[in-house]
């Protein structure tokens, strides 16, 4: 985590050298994946997710962004709706850790200087870089954790934020994660495992994704932005 922390403080660093306004703050809420375990909801949370957010404010329109977020998923097929699923009985639980940068745009202006409350919609997008434990079926039907690994995601976010005292703005966000991966779940394992059909299950020709569900409330800094550059 110290390197996501360096990443995070150089970003910050760097921003602030330019005339604009930075949002920093918190993001807080529930995660679920969607994959071959457990359940097959796609907005679903069941377990913690917590993390960091960065803005660059660089029109009315769109920011940059930069986030970090730390969430633990799971899956059971007792919850699944799926008599397969639940006569099969795995479960598994796993750790992910995301860097993500990119872009957000915002449906119509959102001005923090109008001097009226400000809200709208917004969509993000751009790269995700995560970390999260390899996972394996063992012969007992048991999954567990044999490695780390790491790959990259697409994020896709659909979210509503609100000024709130010309200050700080609140935010409801849902975004789910395309992983480049399928053993988020153990089904499809990577690294020297990769060959071996025996410990494989369920789509292996599909990629597994997780969702966040939950609110950012960050705090607005710098001077009053001029966006007549860009």
């Amino acid at each position: 985590m110290r390197y996501i922390a360096t990443i995070i403080l150089v970003v910050t660093a760097t921003f602030s050298l330019h005339s604009q306004t930075y949002e920093i703050g918190g993001m807080i809420g529930g995660a679920n994946y969607i994959g071959d375990v457990g359940r097959t909801n796609y907005i679903a949370p069941n377990s913690f997710a917590f993390g960091g957010i960065f803005k660059w404010n660089r029109s009315a329109r769109h920011s940059f962004r930069a986030s970090v977020l730390v969430a633990n998923i799971k899956g059971d097929d007792a919850d699944s709706n799926q008599d397969r699923r639940q006569e099969r009985g795995l479960s598994f639980s796993n750790t992910v850790s995301e860097v993500s940068v990119g872009m957000e745009y915002t449906f119509w202006e959102f001005s923090m200087y109008s001097g009226k409350p400000a809200s709208t919609p917004y969509l993000y997008t751009g790269l995700t870089y995560f970390w999260y434990d390899a996972l394996y079926k063992r012969s007992d039907d048991v999954i567990t954790s044999y490695d780390g690994a790491s790959t990259v995601a697409i994020p896709m976010v659909v979210g509503y934020k609100t000024s709130l005292a010309n200050k700080f703005v609140l935010g409801f966000e849902i975004g789910a994660r395309y992983t480049f991966t399928d053993d988020l779940d153990g089904s499809n394992p990577v690294k020297n495992l990769e060959d071996n059909q025996s410990v494989k299950f369920g789509n292996i020709n599909s990629d597994d994704w997780y969702v966040f569900t939950g609110i950012t409330l960050t705090v607005t800094f710098g001077r009053k932005p001029c966006y007549c550059n860009f």
